[in-house]
């Protein structure tokens, strides 16, 4: 008995061995995994002498092509690279080069992605970090669609240089409400900026043949159900508010590729939806690019997606697998021209990538140098948004001040979410680093207090002449909803999480977390110079602590240089020129019905401010809203063309001054009026906005253009848009607040068909 036992031992000992040798070949090859060329061979693929040979390309390829090699051009990777994706993440905080679409026999090269909202997401095996900007919701703060592109063109250089060429960026759904967790990585709740700031991303990352993914293609503005959830909506609702900057990032930006959103519409989820995916996208928009799901969890049904038009699922083969695929040909669900119409239209777009003529001219030289990481402070002190300032900043810039950085956060590296989105830098600045930096600078004395006690922080207030507090979230508290524990839909079923909370999701609370409007309560009550640093990706609820404190900044996420933004930015260097991306609400029912945990949900025709003008409700803060160092006024609102047609594009002008005694940027926003109207349309709407600087008492004309078939609306029974024939109100000014902006009128009459 005992030599059996020996035996059966030796055995186990050897199968052990076995399963240790095997699970480290695997951990090394997910680790090391090959890395292919991404470049065409011109030598055995013969490159289209103009625009046209691309298609006749594609189609030759498709026409050499068996079905199963037709439908390896429809998913990412084989299952048995999953480990590659396993490890990359839990591992090695890497997310892996997936490969897309390679057939050695044709000589076609893959494809790959790479996430990119805020800096490269995917990273060679001899990188470790890349340059991490601000999230969106920053850069939409900053208003200025210059800066979007070129902080996308740094993105694609890092890309092309981490050997990737295709980028699942920019997000542009639309906040809705500011408690969706992924609002960070969009630009705001207009659909009129969303757009603006949609095509120059898309024209920063296609400078540098990347083929860029505008997302999630459609609706989706929460996360926590979002692999669930059916959002319902009016045919209007759906044109004229979540589909326009979609339509204008297309037609304008024209995107190589797009991505489709997890949630369902009207039933249907988006992977399926013919509606949305092709009537709409390509039928109407003309769109000539390719589809892909969101990864994962962004597919059901292989012969659903095929009818709808999905062209590649990600990231490996879920609903496109060959039985799925050739029984539905069999049976007449769908035909082999289904397939090959897909598949040809993937590899007419990408062949033109697969060819450009400076592929491997990226180097890694190219990754963090001077001038991406300088791009990065920029983009953060511009993006920063002086909420509140009773006289205090910027502080002074003298010796012999005592400086106190307090809050949990003050020296944490923060620069956002960690799901999909994350971005690496191996120097990342805090705000009490940026801030210590300066003072030495100085020769003030500074210290640093991030524990959590309130009343020796009140203490340590007491005794400072300079106190800054930093509060807000982090990726634990919102962001992409990452729960293993979680059952979504059983959650969503109950309105409520029944397991235990995960990182990022949904917030549940508009409010700061309970310690940190405790350190608030306690330091305001000693110590009058306090400025409030927020961090976070949205609105907040400041009404518990709004009136305690002086001075209020909006820093958001702001980067790997962000400590250094926030210290110019407070001690005057820079004179912060951001203002809100969305309004902000004097109480929480104000906003649009919102559940982190629901199966179904109905977007309605108002939200943002054109819910708060219908409805005559007084907010906490206006769309467009952030005070300067300076002060601005505006005068001489000028129509140069007040009589139109559907035709024509209405001019105007208007004149801005910097009144005060620092330079500054200031941002000037025009706003239709539709109160003439004779359907349910909004007070008035975002139709142009420009970010200018000004010298000390230096004087500016800013001009503007609108088309007038910009001012249309939705006929959901003509199935068409249409320009009503009335008088319209023209708006300008430094807010949506009625009571910051000029008015005039203009009439368009005489319909020319």
């Amino acid at each position: 008995m005992k030599k059996i036992a020996i035996k059966i031992l030796k055995v186990l000992g050897v199968i052990l061995v076995l399963l240790v040798i095997f699970g480290a070949g695997i951990y090394y090859k997910s680790v090391n995994y090959n890395m292919y060329e991404l470049q065409a061979d011109k030598e055995l693929l013969p490159e289209p002498e103009n625009e046209a040979g691309y298609a006749i390309l594609a189609e030759e390829l498709v026409a050499k092509m068996d079905l199963r090699e037709k439908i390896d051009q429809m998913y990412g990777e084989k299952m048995y690279q999953v480990p590659k994706l396993a490890i990359g993440f839990l591992m090695k905080n890497r997310f892996p080069h997936v490969y897309v679409g390679e057939n050695k026999r044709l000589h076609i090269p893959p494809w790959v992605l790479s996430d990119g909202p805020r800096g490269a997401r995917v990273m060679d095996h001899k990188v470790n970090s890349v340059t991490t900007f601000p999230v969106g919701m920053a850069r939409g703060a900053s208003w200025d669609v210059d800066l979007e592109e070129r902080i996308h063109e740094v993105i694609a250089i890092e890309m092309r240089a981490n050997r990737v060429n295709y980028a699942a960026t920019p997000c542009i759904n639309l906040l809705r409400h500011p408690a969706w967790g992924r609002a960070q990585e969009t630009y705001g709740e207009d659909p009129w900026l969303l757009g603006e700031f949609g095509v120059a991303a898309v024209k920063g990352i296609e400078k540098h043949n990347v083929m860029a993914c505008p997302k999630h293609f459609a609706l989706n503005s929460l996360d926590n159900s979002r692999f669930v959830v059916d959002v319902e909506l009016d045919e209007r609702t759906l044109r004229e508010v979540y589909l326009p900057h979609f339509k204008k990032t297309i037609q304008v930006g024209k995107p190589a590729s797009i991505m489709s959103a997890y949630n369902k519409v009207r039933g249907e989820y988006l992977a399926n939806n013919k509606y949305l995916l092709n009537d709409i996208l390509r039928d109407e928009w003309g769109f000539k690019g390719f589809v892909t799901s969101d990864w994962f969890k962004g597919t059901y049904d292989g012969i659903g997606s095929v009818k709808a038009g999905l062209d590649v699922e990600m990231p490996y083969q879920q609903v496109y697998k060959y039985n799925i695929l050739e029984e539905g040909i069999e049976n007449g669900e769908i035909s082999e021209a289904d397939i090959d119409k897909i598949v040809t239209r993937t590899l007419e777009t990408r062949l033109k990538y697969a060819f450009s003529d400076d592929q491997e001219t990226y180097s890694y030289e190219e990754i963090e140098k001077e001038s991406h990481v300088t791009l990065a402070r920029v983009a953060a002190e511009k993006s920063m948004v002086l909420i509140k300032n009773d006289n205090l900043l910027p502080l002074p810039s003298e010796s012999g001040q005592k400086v106190l950085v307090l809050g949990r956060l003050a020296n944490a590296e923060n620069t956002g979410d960690h799901g999909s989105s994350n971005s690496t830098s191996l120097n990342i600045t805090t705000p009490y680093e940026g801030i210590r930096s300066l003072n030495e600078e100085i020769g003030n004395e500074i210290e640093l207090y991030d524990g959590p006690d309130t009343q020796l922080a009140a203490e340590k207030a007491k005794q400072s002449d300079q106190v800054i507090l930093v509060v807000g979230y982090t990726f634990e508290n919102e962001g992409e909803y990452i729960n293993m524990k979680d059952d979504m839909e059983k959650s969503a079923e109950a309105g409520r999480l029944l397991g235990e909370k995960g990182i990022g999701g949904d917030r549940e609370s508009l409010r700061l977390l309970p310690e940190d409007e405790a350190l608030i309560e306690a330091v305001s009550s000693v110590n009058k110079k306090v400025v409030v640093v927020y961090v976070g990706g949205s609105a907040i609820n400041m009404n518990a602590w709004e009136s305690k404190v002086p001075s209020i900044v909006f820093a958001w996420y702001s980067g790997m240089e962000g400590g250094t933004a926030l210290a110019n930015v407070l001690y005057g260097k820079v004179n912060p020129s951001g203002k809100l991306p969305f309004s902000i609400a004097k109480n929480d029912s104000d906003y649009p019905y919102f559940n982190p945990y629901t199966l179904k949900i109905e977007y309605g025709y108002y939200h943002g401010y054109t819910l708060f003008d219908k409805n005559n409700i007084e907010v906490a803060y206006p769309f467009g809203y952030g005070l300067s160092y300076t002060s601005y006024a505006y005068n001489n609102l000028t129509i140069e063309n007040s009589a139109l047609t559907t035709d024509d594009t209405l001019k105007a002008s208007i004149e801005v001054t910097n009144t005060g005694d620092m330079a500054g940027e200031e941002i000037v926003q025009l706003y239709v009026g539709f109160k003439n109207s004779q359907i349910d349309r909004p007070v008035k709407l975002l139709r142009g906005f420009d970010k200018i600087k000004l010298q000390p008492l230096e004087t500016k004309v800013v001009p503007f253009e609108v088309k007038i078939e910009d001012l249309a609306w939705y006929d959901p029974e003509a199935k068409e848009w249409k320009v009503e024939e009335m008088e319209y109100e023209l708006y300008m000014g430094p807010s949506s607040s009625a009571d910051q902006l000029l008015k005039d009128e203009f009439e368009v009459t005489n319909f020319m068909k």
